[in-house]
């Protein structure tokens, strides 16, 4: 009599295969293949496992060591090279390159590799996507040196990666499609607001400026168009999901009946369908409602192609900005350009402080008498108190300065500021002769008001912020004006990053707006995006048109960060259903008594 054996084992019992009748105890005979078991987390399966073709014929050769090695290495590369790939291509779809249509293209590669993988492995091979990415986008600032460049790149990537194991998480419910968008939706979120107030380039919304989905700006911000491109390469993903891998109780996808297909994959495909359709469906008034203004955008030049000395000697920048408004004042004599009602000036086209500096102010007084109109003039302003600057925007007439200033509201961490001077000068010795003093943050919106009219005023890298742009057509701007100063970074694509800002900006906000830059690229354009004029880089030029003034607030305007929070809210709930259906659906360990034998 034997005792009872507890046995414990996670899944079924396999009897042993019967013996032929002819054969006896001890001999040998073919044992059948044991069926694999599950992988974890439902990783697809590899050669010879179900799902991906029959197993090799017994008779057959056995594979070399060659092959072997092979079929090893492309099974552990495959999701590493297509993260790598995925955040490459997202670098493309990004100005200065510009092919929009990467961009959900790389959130398909990124969706497969994750899909079924642990979380740890989900983010690292997040982190590959996000470096591919980062590094090549922010290579202009590799003129504060190679350790700012790949330091700040780092840490753009270990955010942006996140997305990642959200991305695994959220796949494990139905209607991924969706919550895939609001995830890239959240992680945009995160970046847009930490570390340091957050630094939000390189935002999916920001690779369309003129694309089939531009126009959801206009409906629901950036947010919006972010959503719109996440969801279309997951749905992309899901659609190579469906013809690769058969439902369950189906035949092979070869063999699969061609209506049983087509069911399966109408639903990914019309949801693309729609999101396009309904980008180009969105109507974009450009007609004025309150006139036209004219206006006149000044690119002065600098005297260097990038870097720390781009400026030049203190007041250069200055001079060449006087020298080419007088240029449009001849060309307005002449009859080339309109008498402008406006004329705007960039950042930084100051970069003495005029209310301090009489020459300085003399020189502003001047030109705007030439110009024949008001000047708005980017100043380097002194105080208040010792070690401290202030960004700002300026309106200056004949008659001097009208009181109408604008402050920068979010100065730029490690380029305006030094967060934690005390320390990190004492770490890079570097940081007290290159950064000596910290500029200081405004704290009003920038609503100025000249020329009969009010202009929203932003200042630079503000222009990536969704709230700062917002809150200058709450106060009833009516044209927006970006006035940037992109001469440190040289030819790597800044300028043209934020231009294509810039024209989303205009459509979600329904606004004619100006970029107008040091040293290029200024551009005009209408409240639909489009752009009617702009000038290279490294070049004086001269600007002008009558702009639309419009005071309609469009439903983004109007919803203000409601769409955003919605879709960051969608996006932590799917996670955290994603967390509950791993831990309910994780195999158990099942205990089997065998009977006893007797």
């Amino acid at each position: 009599m034997l005792s009872t054996t507890r046995v414990t084992e996670t899944g079924p019992v396999t009897p042993p295969p019967a013996r032929p009748p002819h054969q006896a105890a001890g001999d040998t005979a073919p044992i059948p293949p044991a069926v694999p078991e599950p992988r974890v987390n439902g990783e697809p399966p590899v050669n010879g496992e179900p799902g991906m073709g029959p197993r090799p014929d017994p008779a057959d050769p056995q594979p070399t060591l060659r092959s072997t090695l092979r079929s090893t290495l492309i099974r552990h590369t495959r999701r590493p090279l297509a993260a790598l790939l995925g955040g490459a291509l997202l670098y493309l779809a990004t100005p200065p390159v510009g092919c929009w249509p990467l961009a959900p293209v790389a959130v398909t590669l990124l969706t497969l590799a994750v899909r079924n993988r642990r979380l740890r492995a989900s983010y690292g091979l997040g982190l590959l996507f996000s470096l591919a990415f980062c590094i090549p986008l922010l290579r202009f600032v590799s003129f504060v040196g190679a350790d700012g460049w790949l330091v700040l790149s780092l840490a753009e990537a270990a955010i942006l990666a996140l997305v990642a194991p959200a991305t695994t998480l959220v796949w494990r419910l139905p209607g991924a499609w969706l919550w895939t968008a609001a995830v890239w939706v959240a992680q945009e979120a995160l970046r847009s607001r930490a570390p340091f107030g957050g630094f939000p380039w390189g935002r999916l919304a920001f690779t369309q400026p003129d694309s089939p989905f531009t126009a959801l700006a206009a409906l629901g911000g950036a947010p919006a168009v972010t959503a719109a491109v996440a969801a279309t390469g997951a749905l992309t993903a899901l659609t190579i999901v469906r013809i690769t891998t058969p439902a369950r109780g189906t035949p092979t996808p070869r063999t699969l009946p061609t209506a049983a297909t087509a069911r399966r994959l109408a639903a990914p495909i019309l949801g693309t369908a729609a999101l396009t359709l309904t980008g180009l469906l969105v109507p974009l008034p450009i007609a004025p409602e309150h006139g036209t203004l004219t206006v006149a955008a000044i690119q002065g030049n600098v005297p260097a192609d990038g870097g720390y000395r781009a400026l030049g000697r203190a007041f250069q920048v200055t001079a060449n900005h006087v020298t080419v408004t007088r240029h449009l004042a001849t060309d307005v004599t002449t009859g080339t350009h309109p008498q402008p009602d406006l004329v705007l000036w960039p950042e930084n086209s100051s970069d003495l402080d005029p209310l301090t500096n009489p020459a300085v102010a003399t020189a502003l007084r001047a030109a705007a008498r030439t110009a024949g109109a008001p000047l708005l003039v980017g100043a380097v302003l002194g105080g208040p108190g010792p070690g401290h600057l202030r960004n700002a925007g300026m309106i200056w007439t004949a008659d001097g300065f009208t009181g109408q200033m604008y402050v920068k509201r979010h100065p730029v961490p490690f380029a305006e500021y030094l967060p934690g001077r005390a320390l990190l000068e004492k770490l890079i010795h570097r940081f007290a002769d290159e950064m000596p003093s910290d500029f200081l943050a405004g704290t009003t919106p920038g609503a100025l008001h000249a020329a009969g009219t009010t202009i929203g005023d932003i200042i630079c890298f503000e222009v990536a912020y969704d709230g700062l742009v917002r809150d200058t057509v709450n106060h009833g701007a009516d044209i927006l004006v970006i006035q940037t100063n992109n001469a440190s970074f040289g030819r790597k694509g800044e300028s043209q990053q934020q231009l294509a800002m810039s024209r989303l900006r205009a459509v979600e906000h329904g606004r004619a707006t100006v970029q107008v830059s040091t040293s290029g690229e200024s551009a005009l354009i209408t409240p639909d995006g489009t752009l009617l004029a702009k000038t290279g880089l490294y070049e004086a030029g001269i600007l002008t048109a009558a702009l639309p003034r419009r005071t309609t607030r469009t439903l983004a305007d109007q919803a203000g960060i409601l769409p955003e929070a919605v879709l960051i809210a969608l996006g932590l709930t799917a996670m955290m259903a994603g967390v509950i259906h791993a831990r309910r659906t994780r195999p158990t360990a099942r205990t089997v008594t065998p009977p006893t034998p007797t």
